[in-house]
């Protein structure tokens, strides 16, 4: 794989990222979460109290580490977010797919609920801008990116 730029939105420069385990799950479980798209990270970062700040990362995904992409929201992408929500772990060190958004975050938890159908979930899963995260679930994949430099908003 080729080395890409990658992008971190926080309210914190983050030269040495860790492994974060927080009170809620994420749509592909605890871990550092990145995006290919600068854009998104400043959105992420702007919505941090306290400022925003990108940080910038080299990236290249290695043939040891254990990688599952979704290329776009399929059925198999929408099992897994809802897996990931629910609690349930997983053994990948590196996932990468589209984010759900706070309103497709909201659909996705009607799915995991089951107040919705599989078919309900996409008549109203539509998106307005490209979406894309990356997360880094264990300490061998963040092995797999450079910290480059940060940028305040």
């Amino acid at each position: 794989m080729e080395t890409i730029l990658i992008y971190h939105g926080s309210n914190i420069a983050v030269q040495k990222p860790k492994i974060l385990v927080s009170g809620f799950y994420k749509d592909f479980g605890f871990g550092f979460y990145c995006t290919r798209y600068e854009k998104q990270a400043q959105r992420w970062a702007l919505s941090k109290n306290g400022g925003g700040i990108v940080s910038v990362y080299e990236y290249t995904g290695g043939a040891e580490l254990n990688i599952l992409r979704f290329d776009s929201m399929t059925d198999e992408w929408l099992d897994f977010v809802a897996d990931c929500r629910r609690g349930l772990e997983h053994s990948y060190d590196i996932v990468e797919g589209p984010m759900a958004d706070d309103q497709i975050w909201d659909y996705v938890e009607d799915f995991a609920s089951g107040s919705i159908s599989r078919e309900a979930f996409w008549a109203l899963a539509k998106f307005k801008y490209p979406t894309n995260q990356i997360v880094f679930t264990t300490e061998t994949a963040l092995k797999s990116i450079i910290f480059k430099k940060s940028y305040s908003l």
